[in-house]
């Protein structure tokens, strides 16, 4: 750019001291020696600073978490420079910009203090033109213990896990979570920059779409545009919406001046952005060019936009709903929650993100909810969201806690946090909702109501005031949801609104009413998934249950001897209250597991079997419902949690069961035990489907004892009942514990589905004897059975190895090739490969 530049300063020093006074001659002195400080990279974090040089064990491995708590109470101080050739001319400005500061800090350009921060979420632009000079210029940055800022404050009667948390703006789950240790960390976790322009500057850029015609061929929208722009003499502001082939289907020029710029915009034959499973997530490019009097570009900005209308319905013929519509089609949300990718979010690397967004689609996903308890996720997130068709659900950084709306400085802290996370997120055409807190509203009414605090529910102003005031102005379009979940005869009610279905798992015990004591039932029964079979929920934004990490994941951080069932290394990575619920569930399911090796494979069976049993509930019941977000698709750490994808990019079980039960058309059968079989089908496009149905009962030898093929028809985006049996008419005399159900699509979408009449630990399982074989240079594995298999597993010794399928069952005689990856690019370590059933005689 020939008017200005931008330097990204990533190369710093890291230095400690015990005190704030711990340094002379002061860090922020020009003459200050930083020699034999650390060199780090930012972004980044101290935690991970200190374990790259060797000062810390990594916290991840046994109990070592314990002793990166030592670092929480040590001043830090990072110092950088950079050289100028000369001062900024006439009309020139300069800006040192930090993405994010963790947490409370002060900032000193060659020795002037610009500025102290509070809040982990707001970036800084910090103008010095007039505080640089030529040669070497020095930025210091001082962080603080945060117990410093906390000492002396009201802890008020409700923070799950922390009370100070609730006065700090920093990641909530830094402190731990019910699936994550405590790390509160430190340090420069956004990128730092130091950028010149003259004459101007563009400071947002976005796209809003006001209508859509409905076969698509014509488009209203707005282009918005924030500028900067400080030359006497006047400028220009040229946009352009460009096409993915690169022509410009539309351009206008507006005068520079340091208001909000709105231009209409017409585009004919336009392509619309769709979630990937409804239509192509086509993208723009939307640029603008900002000009000087003599028309030379002073600034450029571009991003990708997409053209797309979106309402979130809560009612229909005069029934409640919770249905987000993307031009004019009503989406079943079918997807999961995301949180933060490392504990050390600072300094995960970009490729985590692409490689989880990518497994997230390729399970089918077409929502992912950013949960409010850990970070407003990097632009790389929503980026990728929008380039792969992932609707997502955006909470504000609230949790679990009472919030201090009473102190205005804590008010004004969060109001510039949610104007720079809105400035940041709207135009994204993969956001779709703005939402409050996570569980404030609904947890405190039930702890209130249980006599556990009598206090009022401080931080409503945040969520019920100030937050949809400033949507109103800076995101209008996008919807607006105060909590989650919300609405109804409870907070966490079926009628109306978004709901957390902790039946299952949690043993909460619905219906509940407000005022009403919170009733938990822990036991086989009041944990058990059944109970997602009595849920009515308009949408429901949280379920699930724990499963292990894959042994290669928990091989990695512990001791060799602590891979046993019921070693209290192992027990340390559930970081649940009630770690019990874990076994219940599989008690009811599987049974109890005898050794490490059962354990690995029954709570995975387990987590697996539920989710489908709910997941394809919910679809069952569209359009009464229509969302099912897994509680969590990832995991901050490698630990035992509701994760389907462990830490180490190692999917789970539950995982490939999704890539089943997510698939836009399935087959579902709805066991009624002891009773019949019903077979629905569900169909999430735009377009009918029409084929036939094959439905099969077969013995462990494979023989058949019930065939039947339906021709089934449905409309698009519906779901209905196709047929139903009697138990005795599909068994034809067997023995209902000693035969395997199979839907076959002969010539319609959609993947095989294998099902039983009774529940795994019912079940008289086979033994069978697995075969298979690698074709090293196609990257296959093929294998084979001789009887009926149950949940094939295939092993790796090696992060992020993904295969077309695994954890899978597989009918006599059967034989199955599959494609194996490495998410890195890594080569597969095929010799470290381990096939085994669980019915299997012999397994390598």
């Amino acid at each position: 750019m020939g008017a200005g530049w931008d330097l990204r300063l990533d190369t710093w020093r890291l230095g400690w001291s015990d005190s704030i006074d711990g340094f002379r001659p002061h860090p922020a002195d020009p003459d200050c020696v930083d020699h034999f400080w650390l060199p780090v990279r930012v972004p980044g974090d101290v935690v991970s600073a200190w374990v790259e040089h060797g000062l810390l064990e990594h916290p991840y491995f046994g109990y070592q978490d314990q002793k990166a708590r030592a670092l929480e109470q040590r001043v830090w101080w990072y110092r950088t420079t950079f050289r100028l050739e000369q001062q900024p001319a006439a009309r020139e400005r300069m800006w040192l910009e930090f993405g994010g500061i963790d947490t409370y800090g002060v900032v000193w350009l060659n020795g002037l203090e610009l500025v102290t921060t509070q809040n982990q979420f707001v970036p800084l632009s910090l103008d010095v033109t007039d505080h640089v000079h030529p040669g070497e210029n020095v930025v210091c940055v001082r962080l603080d213990p945060i117990s410093l800022h906390v000492a002396g404050k009201r802890l008020h009667q409700w923070a799950g896990f922390a009370k100070e948390r609730a006065w700090v703006r920093k990641a909530q789950m830094s402190w731990g979570w019910d699936w994550a240790p405590r790390l509160v960390t430190a340090g420069l976790w956004q990128p730092v920059w130091l950028r010149r322009r003259r004459s101007g500057r563009i400071q947002s850029l976005h796209l809003r779409t006001r209508q859509v015609t409905a076969d698509g061929r014509w488009a209203v929208c707005v282009v918005e545009a924030e500028v900067d722009w400080w030359d006497p003499a006047p400028g220009r502001l040229r946009l352009e919406l460009v096409d993915a082939d690169g022509r410009v289907v539309w351009s206008g020029e507006q005068p520079a001046t340091p208001e909000r710029v709105a231009c209409e915009v017409s585009v004919d034959h336009a392509r619309l952005w769709w979630p990937h499973d409804l239509g192509e997530p086509y993208l723009y490019t939307l640029r603008g060019a900002l000009m000087d009097a003599s028309g030379d570009v002073v600034d450029r900005m571009e991003r990708r936009v997409g053209i797309r209308t979106l309402q979130l319905r809560t009612e229909r013929d005069g029934e409640a709903v919770f249905t987000f519509e993307v031009n004019g089609v009503p989406v079943f949300a079918k997807g999961a929650n995301w949180i933060p990718v490392d504990c050390l979010y600072a300094s995960a690397p970009d490729a985590r993100y692409e490689q989880l967004v990518r497994l997230a689609k390729d399970a089918h996903m077409n929502m992912l909810r950013v949960w409010g308890g850990g970070i407003y996720e990097r632009d790389l997130f929503y980026d990728l969201c929008d380039q792969h068709g992932i609707l997502v659900w955006q909470d504000f950084m609230f949790a679990c806690a009472q919030y201090p709306d009473y102190n205005e400085a804590f008010m004004a802290s969060v109001r510039r946090e949610v104007d720079a996370a809105i400035r940041r997120l709207r135009g994204h055409p993969c956001l779709v909702l703005w939402c409050g807190n996570n569980e404030n509203d609904w947890l405190y009414e039930m702890l209130v109501a249980s006599g556990g605090a009598d206090e009022p529910l401080y931080g409503r102003r945040i969520w019920h005031e100030l937050i949809p005031q400033r949507l109103a102005e800076l995101d209008p379009d996008t919807p607006y949801w105060p909590s989650s979940p919300y609405g109804g005869n409870d907070h966490n009610s079926a009628e109306a609104g978004d709901r957390h279905n902790w039946q299952v798992w949690h043993g909460h015990v619905y219906p509940r009413r407000f005022g009403e004591p919170e009733r938990i039932n822990h036991s086989v029964e009041g944990v058990s998934f059944k109970h997602y079979a009595e849920d009515t929920a308009r949408f429901v934004s949280e379920f699930g249950m724990h499963a292990s990490a894959n042994r290669y994941t928990l091989a990695r951080w512990l001791p060799e001897d602590a891979l046993r069932w019921g070693h209290p290394a192992l027990d340390y990575r559930n970081k649940d209250f009630h770690p019990e619920k874990g076994r219940l569930l599989m008690a009811g399911y599987t049974g109890e597991p005898r050794d490490f090796d059962t354990y690995l494979a029954y709570s995975m069976l387990t987590q697996a079997e539920g989710l489908r049993f709910g997941v394809e509930h919910y679809r069952r019941r569209r359009p009464a419902t229509s969302g099912a977000l897994i509680w969590q698709l990832n995991d901050s750490w490698p630990g035992t949690s509701w994760s389907i994808v462990d830490y180490h990019l190692l999917p789970k079980a539950a995982y490939y069961y999704a890539r089943r039960f997510f698939r836009p058309v399935l087959w579902s059968l709805q066991v009624y035990q002891g009773q019949s079989v019903r077979l629905w089908g569900i169909n999430d496009t735009r377009q009918p489907v029409r084929g036939r149905i094959r439905v099969e009962v077969r013995d462990w030898d494979g023989r058949c004892l019930f065939a039947s093929d339906l021709d089934a028809v449905l409309d698009p985006c519906s779901a209905k009942p196709l047929a139903e049996w009697s138990e005795a008419e599909l068994v034809a005399g067997a023995d209902p514990r000693d035969v395997v159900l199979l839907v076959q699509p002969v010539d319609a979408p959609g993947p095989r589905q294998v099902s039983y009449l009774r529940d795994h630990r019912e079940m008289r399982w086979p033994d069978c004897t697995l075969r298979w074989h690698v074709n090293t240079e196609a990257g296959t594995l093929t294998v084979e059975t001789d009887r009926h298999a149950r949940f094939i597993e295939l092993a790796w010794g090696q992060p992020a190895i993904v295969c077309d399928d695994n954890f899978f069952d597989l009918p006599a005689g059967e034989r199955v090739t599959l494609n194996v990856v490495s998410l890195t690019g890594d080569p597969v370590r095929w010799e470290a490969l381990r096939v085994h059933a669980l019915n299997a005689r012999r397994d390598g």
